[in-house]
């Protein structure tokens, strides 16, 4: 008895430690896409100096790419659901390679265009399957797990940015976009063969850390979750934290511009840099080190609670810009505090999406969700006419009324509605997690 005991022992501690590998894989795949999105600003000069298309034309490509990146995650999700993790990431890391490779010879605008929604494609379909990955292994720990994936993707591309604007420098955007492409492409395809979903045994084998018995969320697919109440207020406020957070940074360089500091030194932490540069710098770190933070406080406070502390410390912290972001120092550190309270909606909505609808259709269910953001980044444009009306104070404004709203809905509607739906009122909905399989 006890050698079986001691065998099973064993055991799960193997599946909790392939649990983690799995998260790891997860975390570097998105860590290979990142550039995708955060290096492109890299290339736009160098592409409008040879062609001299314009930059906002040039800039319609990125927009494709956030518009496939998002829209077609819930496709990919079901694809991932259905086919399991292995041969969605395959085929994303095929298309991450095709398309920087495309971007290397693109001679037109229409193949930019295209190629930007390969990219989008494989992007969407890497980072839907690692965060849908990510919920279904951890059960016990959604909040930190999503974090710690999305987290790759938010600061993956913190190593890079220097080698990229070197080599840009060096020999050309057209190489750099050949060489990185292959290589991001090559890695993310190499470890998709690693990744796969959780057995219905290895779940049982999850430990379970909540003080309570974890309750049976029943698995619910797209469509009925669609039906529910619950979806349509946490898009809705994924949207209002994704459009505020992007209407106040999505403009940083300009902003810093009309308030005459841009190249103003500032000096911290022993470093001293312009203050759009540091700005820009601390940008990339507590972008990504706000969504395992977060994550894991939200595992332990509560999925709302900590939604309501995070908005509205990023409502906060953009009036706080608002007022003070004229003196370089304050303006650099305001500015991180905007970041980090920002990032994490990242890590909050996915690991909330897997505790009300269970983790059988985790990845369909949370790239649904992710939607949010395509649909945020249309609100965007909308903050040049603020500006021009009325200033930055009034895109300031703006951006903040979204957070705190967002912050009040978090604890008034979505809390409430959550608990009703999961039929356990006394207890903090963040806890119920293990689902039925």
């Amino acid at each position: 008895m006890e050698s079986m005991q001691g065998s099973s022992a064993n055991n799960s501690g193997i599946l909790r430690l392939g649990r983690w590998w799995q998260l790891i894989i997860g975390i570097v795949c998105m860590a290979m896409i990142a550039n995708l999105q955060y290096g492109w600003t890299l290339f736009v000069n160098p592409i409008n100096d040879k062609f001299q298309w314009g930059r906002a034309a040039i800039q319609v490509a990125f927009t494709i790419f956030v518009l496939t990146e998002t829209w077609l995650v819930p496709v990919e999700g079901y694809l991932v659901d259905k086919f399991g993790p292995r041969i969605v990431t395959l085929i994303g890391g095929v298309l991450v390679g095709i398309s920087w490779t495309m971007n290397a010879y693109a001679d037109s605008l229409t193949l930019l265009y295209i190629s930007a929604a390969i990219g989008g494609t494989g992007a969407g379909a890497v980072y839907g399957t690692c965060v849908g990955n990510a919920l279904k292994w951890f059960p016990d720990r959604r909040g930190l797990a999503a974090g710690l994936t999305a987290m790759g993707f938010g600061a993956g591309s913190a190593l890079t940015v220097i080698p990229i604007a070197s080599m840009i420098k060096g020999s050309g955007y057209e190489a750099t976009f050949l060489y990185f492409g292959i290589g991001q492409g090559v890695v993310v395809f190499l470890l998709g063969w690693l990744l796969r979903a959780p057995t219905e045994g290895e779940l049982r084998a999850v430990p379970k850390t909540s003080l309570i018995a974890a309750s049976k969320v029943p698995n619910h697919t797209p469509t009925q979750m669609v039906k529910t109440p619950v979806f349509w207020v946490m898009y809705l406020m994924f949207v209002m934290m994704a459009a505020g957070g992007l209407m106040a940074t999505a403009q940083l360089a300009p902003i810093a511009k009309d308030f005459q500091i841009a190249d103003i030194p500032v000096s911290l932490m022993g470093l001293t840099l312009p203050a759009l540069t540091f700005a820009l710098s601390i940008d990339r770190v507590l972008n990504g080190v706000t969504r395992p933070f977060f994550g894991w406080v939200s595992d332990w406070l509560g999925r709302e609670n900590t939604m309501f502390v995070a908005f509205f410390l990023e409502g906060v912290g953009i009036i706080a810009l608002s007022h003070f972001g004229r003196d370089p120092v304050a303006f650099v550190l305001l500015t991180g505090l905007v970041f980090f309270a920002w990032g994490e909606i990242y890590s909050l909505f996915p690991s909330t999406c897997g505790d009300t609808y269970g983790s059988r259709y985790a990845t369909a269910n949370a790239g649904l969700l992710y939607t949010a953001k395509g649909t945020a980044s249309l609100l965007v444009p909308f903050t040049s006419i603020l500006a021009a009306s009325g200033g930055w104070h009034t895109v300031f404004y703006a951006a903040a009324a979204l957070n705190i709203v967002a912050a009040v809905m978090a604890l008034a509607v979505l809390k409430p509605l959550r608990q009703r739906m999961l039929g356990a009122p006394e207890v903090e909905a963040s806890a119920i997690g293990v689902a039925a399989e």
